[in-house]
């Protein structure tokens, strides 16, 4: 069980590992995407440690693992590996898995899929951390007993370097990353996330949007997390900034949003498509259960209290999840 002094300590360092004294009922995991410059190259590679618990049904199961999705063709892979393999760094973005290692300065990959290293060519840009709002997270970030807790490590960064792809050298120089987190018990029962820094009328722009049934007490809430960085400034969406939803709408093609808060209006329309099954952790195994695509497209509007148009674009190389109980999501409150 994580003490409280690593608890406050890991609240600062949302990049780093967080379950060094976890061991049962836990997971962590680094989502990590590499776009070449053509955009014809993209990637997920998701290492990551997993500590089952036993509830008296399946087996328990433990294992280190990386995952790759291949953002162009909906192809995924699951790699597993003995958990003594994994190690990282409470202190920093520091992960090696076998002969696979990813930190600040880049990666290095020795997959079946995928072989070399891609250098970052310019500093991770991460979600700014304080004590009052420690994260993307803003204060539910420092409740103890939250069923998953999440960290975007950089809204985007520059790529350089090449990968052998299922042997063949393809360069990522020019290229584009995004790294974000998950850790913590399980994934909410039913969410929607999506993502872009691909975003035709600001090429520094990046939206990162999720909203989840959040258990709570006795009870749950639909709970929300936006941000959206463009021309050189953060603007926020969530539960705990007093923003608010007015449009959540799921069918079978599109997923349409609208939210108000003290950062203006939003107004999303992401495409769904088809996209690779990753595994997902529950309390006792990784399941394969999460369909994500890479190939998504979102529509983006940002308007001022005034009704100014901030920006209006399309992002593209789109990441995008919508999982679980979409019905009991839509139907419960926020708080």
């Amino acid at each position: 069980m994580t003490s409280p002094y690593a608890f406050v300590r890991g609240l600062r360092r949302p990049e780093a590992f967080h379950g060094a004294s976890e061991r049962a009922g836990f997971f962590e995991g680094w989502y990590v995407k590499l776009v070449s410059a053509d955009r014809r190259q993209r990637w997920a590679v998701i290492p990551g440690i997993f500590r089952g618990i036993d509830t008296g049904g399946e087996a328990v199961r433990d294992e280190a693992f990386v995952q790759v999705l291949d953002g162009s063709t909906g192809r995924s892979w699951y790699h597993v590996f003995a958990p003594e393999e994994f190690s990282a760094s409470s202190e920093t973005f520091d992960v090696a898995i076998a002969g696979n290692h990813f930190g600040p300065e880049g990666v290095t990959l020795d997959l079946p899929q995928l072989r070399g290293r891609v250098e970052f060519t310019t500093p991770l840009n991460p979600w700014p951390v304080t004590w009052r709002s420690p994260g993307i997270m803003g204060w539910y970030g420092l409740v103890p007993f939250m069923e998953c807790y999440h960290g975007v490590v950089s809204f985007g960064h520059g790529l350089g370097g090449s990968l052998q792809v299922e042997g063949a050298e393809t360069s990522f120089d020019a290229g584009r990353g995004y790294l974000e987190k998950d850790w913590g018990r399980a994934f909410p029962a039913g969410y929607v996330w999506m993502h872009s820094n691909h975003i035709d009328v600001d090429a520094s722009a990046s939206l990162i949007a999720s909203v989840a049934l959040i258990p709570w007490l006795r009870g749950s809430f639909r709970g929300f997390i936006v941000g959206f960085v463009h021309h050189g400034q953060l603007y926020r969406w969530a539960t705990y900034n007093r923003s608010r939803e007015t449009l959540l709408a799921i069918d079978d093609s599109h997923v349409r949003w609208a939210l108000e808060g003290p950062d203006g209006r939003l107004e999303l329309s992401a495409e769904r498509v088809r996209g690779g099954l990753l595994h997902a952790p529950l309390r006792s195994a990784m399941h394969q259960r999460v369909e994500e695509t890479m190939d998504g497209r979102i529509t983006i509007r940002h308007t001022d209290a005034a009704g100014r148009v901030l920006l209006e674009g399309e992002g593209s190389c789109a990441g995008m999840e919508v999982f679980g109980d979409i019905d009991r999501l839509l139907a419960t409150r926020g708080r």
